[in-house]
């Protein structure tokens, strides 16, 4: 508990920063959803057609998983603050629009023809009787809205929007429980708040409601603007980093330590990354060396010649138990030894992320390109094995190579989990015995699990076989989990920049970068 005070204390700025965000990106949402779903749902009260129409299309939109609601907007309207607002915007319609609806519509009749008796029209029967009698019931709705919207806000962060979800994506891949406890705490403390205050709002009655709505719809704007005050000067060149490599100690850090680089980028899922570049919403992003994207958007690699970055063997995490239970797997899984280079595996990442090819028909290619498939036979399925993957392409293909060889090889029924996250979470099914093996490199081993003192880290992480021989070591020791010998290649962290940008101004190495953003 105190590591994760001391954490707050030392984060407080950002958490400060990223906690006003949160709270423009939740009231931004809101009050356009006010500006749509309160005259929406009085336009439907007085057309019972439409209205079925209408509740059924919003009602719709709440049902959609809000990470795939993400995917359906980035081709439209990018990455940033607009995804992530229209999302919000999108879930927030149908508590407002239904709550209007259903106040108004359970106004008495009785006091309705009353009031057209008393020769009021249709706008003032609205105005000064259905909506103050149904201000309870929309109130109601407003506070759901208000409360899923902080919770969803979270998610902006995957498309470097802000807010608090930055921690708690960073804590999940950094295996950084207090990173994740100091979004994830404040995020809930928001929503109970909010939600408390708007239920005693909710309370009051007459003629004080209408005020305290009156009040609320216009303070609504103000803590909108809140997304706004946390922007500081423009930088030359806007970067992208994923929250992994902005946290971890050989990413950003070992960047700042090594070349005194400075920068505030925008922290962005590590799938979107390449996106972003590619349409030019930012100018430098971090990625991986052997990643397909390179070649298919005509991105540079910027030289690390100060190697501020240490290498990333691909290499097999097995637990223990699963090599003496079968025999049969260590001896397969050690034919793929040095069989993929670098070269082999950026091909690969390039077919499938960019050629579209499934993960499953590259990995069979490289089988049997390589020799290792033999003639296919009916085989009875004996025992199984779970393998697992983090969620990007080369760990997907890496997971169908797998497969194919094992269930190609022996007895055994092949189960892939992939897309579990994070390293957290992978190297914890691990270690729980959820999955059996996965995909690692020496230098997460390294620096995200192991987090050896720095004088230890910085003195063997410029030697591959060094790193692999102490990673090796503590984590039999330590978790019981065997590293199979590498696989062939080196997916190490870099810096990255449109080709014909780093053309222009002059870039080639990071150095190049720093000097350019003193000038």
């Amino acid at each position: 508990m105190q590591a994760f005070f001391d954490f707050l204390v030392q984060q407080r700025d950002k958490l400060a920063e990223q906690t006003l965000t949160h709270i423009g990106l939740t009231f931004l949402s809101l009050c356009l959803a006010l500006l749509v779903g309160l005259p929406l749902g009085i336009v439907i009260t007085y057309r019972p057609r439409l209205a079925t129409v209408m509740l059924g299309i919003v009602g719709v939109l709440q049902t959609i998983p809000s990470i795939a609601l993400l995917g359906f907007l980035i081709p439209i309207l990018g990455i940033g603050v607009w995804p992530a607002i229209a999302a919000l915007f999108l879930y927030a319609l149908l508590p407002i629009v239904r709550n209007t609806y259903v106040g108004i519509r359970e106004v008495s009749p009785t006091l309705k023809e009353a009031a057209l008796g008393m020769g009021m029209t249709n706008r003032q029967l609205l105005i000064r009787v259905e909506l103050p009698l149904a201000l309870p019931v929309i109130f109601a709705g407003i506070r759901t809205a208000t409360v899923i919207n902080v919770g969803v806000a979270t998610l902006a962060a995957y498309v470097a929007a802000g807010g608090l979800g930055e921690f708690i994506f960073g804590g999940i891949a950094l295996n950084n429980t207090n990173m994740v406890l100091a979004g994830a705490i404040p995020a809930a403390l928001l929503a109970v708040l909010f939600d408390a205050l708007l239920a005693r709002l909710q309370r009051v009655q007459g003629f004080h409601l209408r005020r305290v709505a009156l009040l609320f719809l216009l303070i609504t704007p103000i803590l909108s603007a809140f997304y706004w005050l946390p922007v500081g000067r423009q930088a030359k060149l806007t970067a992208g980093f994923a929250h992994e490599f902005y946290g971890r100690a050989d990413g950003y850090p070992g960047l700042v330590q090594a070349y005194g680089l400075q920068m505030t980028p925008r922290l962005i899922d590590q799938n979107l990354m390449y996106e972003a570049i590619f349409r030019e919403q930012v100018d430098l992003i971090s990625g991986y060396s052997t990643d397909g994207r390179i070649k298919a958007f005509q991105l540079r690699v910027l030289d690390d010649d100060k190697n501020a970055f240490p290498p990333y063997e691909a290499a097999l995490v097995v637990r223990n138990a699963v090599l003496q239970q079968h025999p049969a797997v260590p001896k397969t899984l050690h034919l793929l030894e040095g069989r993929l280079s670098d070269s082999v595996m950026t091909e690969m990442n390039y077919r499938a992320d960019f050629l579209h090819e499934s993960p499953e028909a590259v990995a069979r290619q490289f089988l049997q390109k390589t020799g290792l498939l033999l003639p296919v036979a009916e085989t009875r399925r004996t025992g199984r094995i779970v393998i697992g993957t983090k969620i990007f392409t080369e760990q997907y293909i890496l997971a169908e190579i797998l497969r194919q060889l094992l269930e190609n090889r022996t007895t055994l029924q092949v189960i892939t989990k992939t897309g579990l996250g994070g390293t957290k979470i992978c190297f914890e099914a691990l270690t729980a015995g959820d999955i059996d093996l996965y995909p690692e490199y020496t230098g997460t081993g390294l620096l995200v699990i192991l987090q050896p003192p720095p004088a230890l880290a910085d003195s063997i992480k410029s030697d591959r076989k060094a790193v692999y021989r102490y990673v090796s070591r503590q984590f039999q020791q330590r978790y019981n989990l065997t590293w199979l010998p590498p696989l062939g290649f080196n997916n190490t962290y870099a810096l990255m920049m449109r080709r014909a940008q780093a053309e222009q101004l002059g870039i080639q190495s990071i150095s190049d970068l720093k000097r350019y953003l003193e000038r």
